[in-house]
């Protein structure tokens, strides 16, 4: 008889942020202010896991109002069109006791491609309220132009506004419901 748990995202305690290469000389951060995680696992093995995200892409903070309007556009994200951006994990290869590689498919404006994800894991404990939660960090590099996000700018100098690939990072921390 499996022992199969749906594990809650703790979105309080949950942060989906990004990075890219500005003018080849520096970084720009930003997250998604807006996103849910449905994570099934047989008993505590996060071996086992089936995780699907889904990120609001309209929900993106750079810090910047233009900037986040401009990657909101038809330029980018096209959020209008498409306000969804959806994680399904297809496989999940335990490295050792803390460290997993998580396969794939992400989706951006309707484009679903194959990822890896470093899953750092930082283990199950029980809050000061009886709650059980799991402490997970997520770091992975796409290449935006995979998914049909190509807008750029040329430098007079040589080089590019963007750069191509984009560092993702992901602190989740996930609960499963109390036992009655």
């Amino acid at each position: 008889m499996s022992n199969n748990i749906n594990w809650t995202l703790d979105q309080a305690h949950s942060e989906i942020t990004f990075k890219v290469r500005h003018l080849m000389i520096s970084n720009v951060k930003g997250h998604f202010g807006s996103f849910n995680a449905n994570v099934a696992t047989e008993g505590e093995d996060f071996s086992t896991a089936q995780v699907e995200l889904t990120i609001d892409p309209n929900s993106l903070n750079t810090r910047n109002m233009d900037r986040d309007n401009h990657l909101k556009s038809a330029d980018f994200f096209e959020t209008e069109k498409y306000p969804q951006m959806i994680f399904k994990s297809t496989s999940i290869e335990k490295v050792d006791e803390h460290t997993f590689k998580m396969n794939g498919d992400f989706t951006i404006k309707e484009l679903t491609k194959p990822i890896t994800l470093n899953v750092e894991f930082g283990g199950v404990v029980t809050d000061p309220w009886g709650a059980q939660k799991a402490g997970f960090t997520v770091e992975g590099k796409i290449n935006r132009k995979d998914w049909g996000l190509t807008w750029n700018a040329a430098l007079e100098g040589g080089g590019v506004l963007v750069g191509e690939d984009i560092k993702i990072n992901c602190e989740m921390e996930l609960y499963k419901p109390k036992a009655d």
